[in-house]
């Protein structure tokens, strides 16, 4: 990937962090998992969630993990991002992974978990009227991903697929 200048963040499964230009943020694994990586360009302040699952009402406890569902995640970095100085009516998405990493013999929606995160993820910007400026989502191939703060960039390596830019 690239950072010349900053440091790489780098982000776990179900976790989520924010970084300031000239420093870039990152996650891999990105399979059924989808990246949110929310930005103010301006400001060069941006947040990255990896979200495993669309809808925290399926989590058996009492303790949730905001950055691991759809539903909270997105909402909880919008917070993270406002109080490290991101403007919210300048923020923009950008989103990748989604896969769907498996091939099931029946085609129960339940099994399509990339494809429910990533509409739900996609209910959530709607929601919060945040502009969903570009996206790299679906196929059968992991990701990773880097986002650059200060450029806007998302770059996205693919599995068996080399690498792109969006």
């Amino acid at each position: 990937m690239m950072n010349e200048d900053g440091i790489v963040i780098k982000v776990g499964i179900a976790d989520m962090n924010i970084v300031h230009a000239p420093n870039t943020i990152r996650t891999s694994g990105l399979g059924s998992c989808v990246g949110v990586i929310l930005y103010d360009l301006g400001q060069q302040v941006a947040g990255l969630a990896h979200i495993m699952l669309p809808d925290s009402t399926l989590s058996r406890g009492k303790n949730v993990n905001a950055a691991k569902f759809a539903d909270t995640a997105v909402e909880a970095l919008v917070k993270v991002l406002q109080e490290n100085g991101a403007r919210t009516t300048y923020l923009k998405a950008k989103i990748a992974g989604g896969a769907q990493m498996f091939q099931f013999a029946t085609q129960n929606d339940m099994m399509k978990i990339g494809e429910r995160n990533s509409i739900a993820v996609k209910r959530e910007l709607a929601r919060l009227q945040i502009p969903l400026v570009a996206e790299d989502i679906g196929g059968s191939n992991g990701r990773t991903i880097e986002f650059n703060p200060k450029t806007g960039r998302l770059f996205i390596k693919t599995v068996n697929k080399g690498s792109d830019e969006i």
